[in-house]
């Protein structure tokens, strides 16, 4: 069945809340003191069932709101999630100071559908209701209530009259309402807490989108804490699941309810953070009081409240009726996506002054320079998903977006990131690696830079074949591990890079000798081939060299690296012929000593302990023979 939210406004004892009893048969003032006073205080709900004219069924949630200008903070709490409003007008009255702010609400909230309802017709002749009329029309000339496009219709919640022409309009007005995304991420602001005997903590609130069924386990914002889902209601009956467009009340596990209140967000686990720093499009309305530079607000968003102070990016004052882009710093965190429309409200005395819309509610963790805000929300305030995407991509710049952030950032499903992400791919403006995206330019300017250090690690090393990937990402890298490896790999498919086990160089660089290099190089091999197993102090042979030390030790490096050297111990090294001769004449000595004593191999090499034991050692790590006591057996 079709879920649609229906709000109330307008003024005072206007007959909201009696309008929606006639509809329903529900009364909305839940509170003691509201029936006390008659008079509604906070937001009050209720439904119906109703056909649209297809004969398609369609459930109306009815969220009532208070009319007195004290209490606009709880009427704003209550209208967020709203489809189309009822703009209730009293017939005795007119218009009123809370029709105009109700109103002006609707219009910055962008609730794009609505009825007029003159309610208490009864109360006035057939000449007045009439003036009436005019005066309304009037008033909503050019607006969403327009009545060239919607209705204005006269009732009595008293006698009935004109409630089956309303039921009538809101059916075909909710049929026409777009169904919200029940596969989009789950999110539910909440609108009320409280204890049921027997059951423990509920919330309740109109999901806004996604679907959220029983034993999910969910997050709520700002807290950060992780809960299970014990049971789900829609519109006050038990379900399995709640989709978007419902009124939802969910019983929660592992939380008291002095941990939870009005302005928290649902959502699924872990993935999303909330902000104290928004970038946004403001909208003054023409009858509010100039918004000077650093200007504190109050902030509603949903069923959230807070204060903000305002910097505007694109001129030192916001006049009536004007719009701008402006970075908001809150004093609480909320949880926004972009597209989210919120309202802002003069600090003192708190009166509505306008609006607008979430557009960056996501900004990296490094600091962005001033400069680069305003261009940077002009880009994405009419962009396509696509274009919004390879904005927010290109914001990171050679530190790449990874698909968490990218999900973090624009409330997306990671299916759908995804899916664009592979489109940007495709016409050449991104690359992605694994989980992260980085824009074509961005990748070419990071690919320099590692060539640029290989290459001054060459100059710089000139007797060291590359550079160690670690060290490199070290020196050049800040992106995520998958980023890393994915330009290494670009630069080693194109061939601007070589790799030799974890090293890396340039093509055609690698160790570069001068004269007095080579011939050291020479020497020092020279000086172990002949000795043998006998062979000298490695330390002794360096000093001979006509190259200082650490250049000496440097080209050993290379020797050992190319295994023309091996060393055993610090200051014991061997040249690799003379170990494989070492190993055959083992082999062949096989038949006839099978196994060998530490004395045995010393005689049968003709030499000391001090070379003995370290060879036999590493005869038993090149599994050439297997100590078994004191004595070797040659496998």
């Amino acid at each position: 069945m079709k879920a649609v939210i229906v709000g109330t406004a307008g003024h005072i004892d206007h007959g909201k809340s009696a309008l929606v009893r006639a509809l329903t048969g529900i009364d909305p003032d839940r509170l003691e003191e509201e029936k006390r006073r008659g008079i509604t205080i906070d937001i009050g709900f209720a439904n119906l069932d109703l056909a649209s004219p297809a004969g398609e069924p369609i459930r109306i949630g009815f969220v009532d709101v208070p009319g007195h200008e004290r209490f606009v903070r709880n009427m704003l709490a209550g209208v967020g999630g709203i489809d189309l409003v009822l703009l209730v007008i009293a017939a005795d009255e007119s218009i009123k100071p809370q029709t105009r702010e109700h109103f002006d609400i609707c219009r910055m909230l962008s609730v794009g559908r609505g009825i007029t309802v003159i309610t208490k017709a009864d109360l006035v002749d057939a000449e007045t209701l009439e003036v009436v009329m005019l005066e309304v029309a009037e008033f909503l000339k050019g607006s969403f209530l327009d009545p060239v496009t919607s209705p204005i219709i006269p009732v009595s919640s008293r006698t009935g009259a004109g409630l089956d022409q309303l039921k009538a309009e809101l059916a075909r007005l909710a049929a026409e309402v777009p169904a919200k995304d029940s596969s989009a991420v789950f999110r539910l602001p909440i609108d009320r807490v409280f204890t049921m005997k027997g059951f423990g903590t509920v919330v309740t609130g109109t999901l806004i989108s996604g679907t959220v069924r029983k034993e999910q386990e969910v997050e709520v914002h700002p807290a950060g804490k992780r809960l299970r889902v014990r049971g789900v209601q829609v519109h006050g009956k038990s379900a399995d699941e709640a989709i978007a467009g419902q009124r939802t009340a969910l019983n929660l596990a592992g939380v008291e309810t002095t941990e939870l209140a009005r302005g928290m967000m649902l959502t699924p686990p872990q993935r999303f953070a909330p902000t104290t720093r928004l970038g946004v499009q403001l909208d003054l309305l023409p009858s509010a009081k100039p918004l000077r530079q650093y200007a504190r607000v109050h902030l509603h968003a949903f069923t959230a409240e807070t204060v903000a102070q305002v910097t505007l990016l694109d001129r030192k004052q916001l006049l009536p009726g004007e719009s701008g882009f402006a970075r908001l710093k809150l004093d609480r965190p909320v949880l926004l996506f972009p597209g989210d429309r919120f309202i802002i409200r003069q600090y003192s005395p708190v009166i509505t002054m306008g609006g607008g819309r979430v557009l960056d509610a996501g900004e990296p963790k490094f600091r962005m320079e001033r400069s680069e805000r305003l261009p940077f929300l002009e880009s994405i305030a009419s962009a396509s998903p696509q274009e919004a995407l390879l904005a927010r991509v290109a914001r990171r710049k050679m530190f790449g977006m990874t698909l968490a952030e990218a999900v973090a950032e624009t409330g997306w499903l990671p299916a759908r990131v995804q899916q664009l992400a592979l489109e940007l791919k495709e016409s050449g403006q991104i690359a992605i690696f694994g989980n992260v995206f980085i824009t074509s330019q961005w990748l070419e300017r990071v690919q320099r830079d590692v060539l640029t250090m290989v290459g001054r690690f060459h100059d710089a090393n000139p007797l060291q074949p590359g550079i160690n990937r670690e060290q490199l990402r070290e020196k050049v890298f800040w992106g995520p591990d998958e980023l890393f490896e994915g330009v290494i790999n670009s630069l080693l498919r194109e061939k601007k890079l070589d790799t030799d086990g974890e090293l890396l160089r340039l093509p055609g660089r690698g160790v570069v000798l001068c004269d007095e290099e080579a011939e050291s190089k020479i020497q020092i091999e020279q000086a172990f081939a002949r000795a043998g197993l006998k062979v000298p102090l490695l330390k002794d042979v360096l000093a001979s060299l006509p190259v200082d030390n650490q250049r000496a030790q440097k080209i050993v490096t290379l020797l050992l690296r190319d295994r023309v050297l091996v060393k055993l111990a610090d200051d014991l090294v061997f040249h690799c012929d003379a170990l494989e001769a070492m190993r055959r004449q083992l082999v062949a000595n096989k038949t006839k000593t099978p196994k060998l004593s530490v004395p045995q191999f010393k005689d049968l090499f003709g030499i000391t302990r001090k070379y003995a034991i370290p060879l036999l050692e590493y005869l038993d790590r090149e599994r050439v023979t297997r100590r078994v006591g004191d004595e070797r057996v040659i496998l």
